[in-house]
């Protein structure tokens, strides 16, 4: 009888087991569900800060442009611009503000083959 006691101690039941591997199979899950929001979340963020560079750009472009060049630039409001090997299509509108002698210039990104948003930028420049 001693000995039959001493065997069961040294060892897992079945149940035991099944138990320890479901709990090690929802672990996995939830690791393999945080990797791939972690992957999503890398491609959103690569997006943004390439539409965010040309949209520096185009605003960049706007504020240190001469008097000739910005009238050149009101006339061209949109365009094209590679960076990090893909298409990124941009608009500037230029507007009147309400303080003679200002001017606000919006830019706004997408990616060639996308129409949503990627980087919107602002900035207030002295009228020509």
């Amino acid at each position: 009888m001693q000995r039959t006691a001493d065997m069961r101690a040294r060892g897992f039941s079945l149940i035991e087991v099944l138990v320890a591997l479901a709990i090690f199979g929802l672990a996995v899950i939830a690791l393999l569900n945080l990797a791939g929001e972690s992957t999503r979340n890398t491609a959103w963020m690569r997006e943004r800060i390439l539409a965010g560079v040309v949209a520096d750009n185009r605003a960049v472009e706007a504020s240190l442009a001469g008097r000739a060049e910005l009238d050149a630039m009101m006339a061209i409001r949109e365009g094209v611009e590679e960076a990090g090997g893909q298409d990124w299509r941009w608009t500037r509108r230029f507007e009147a503000t309400d303080v003679p002698g200002l001017m606000r210039v919006d830019v706004t990104v997408v990616a060639a083959d996308s129409d949503r948003i990627a980087a919107e930028l602002t900035l207030y420049r002295t009228s020509p």
